[in-house]
């Protein structure tokens, strides 16, 4: 009898890669979905739910992002407790990706990502810079189309 063996990943087997992706002028979704999709190593056909299988990606050029829709960038919160009495704050999008737009981006990619402890450790691997200059040269990132 022939059975076929299903491969599961396990940790230290998986060689990582680094990506780096320009977001200049696309829409921040879609971004934010190729952006998770590489982080989780979905791309992978070697992508084990319960191992880190994805990459290391740098995003850069996250202040020139775009936002479709009329009154989204109004619309969209990001909320955050600071622990302390009355310490609820509220921004909006609009506001974000002009002081922040770094942690607008990655926030975007956190709520695509699983909310697990692994989840964390995806999140860790993304790298977000507002400019077109990042300090990560020397991990040689290939550049990744969107």
């Amino acid at each position: 009898m022939n059975t076929t063996k299903t491969y599961m990943a396990k940790k230290g087997e998986v060689d990582q890669k680094w990506y780096l992706v320009d977001v200049a002028g696309i829409v921040m979704g879609r971004a934010a979905t190729e952006v998770a999709t590489i982080l989780m190593g979905k791309h992978r056909p070697t992508y084990t739910p319960h191992v880190d299988t994805g990459e290391f990606v740098v995003v850069i050029n996250a202040d020139k992002v775009k936002v479709t829709g009329n009154n989204k960038a109004k619309q969209r919160q990001f909320e955050h407790f600071t622990y302390y009495p009355g310490g609820h704050r509220q921004a909006s999008l609009e506001q974000m990706l002009k002081t922040k737009p770094e942690l607008a981006f990655s926030e975007v990619v956190r709520c695509m990502l699983p909310k697990t402890k692994l989840g964390a450790v995806m999140l860790s691997k993304l790298k977000v810079y507002k400019g077109s200059t990042h300090p990560h040269q020397a991990q040689m990132p290939e550049k990744y189309e969107l």
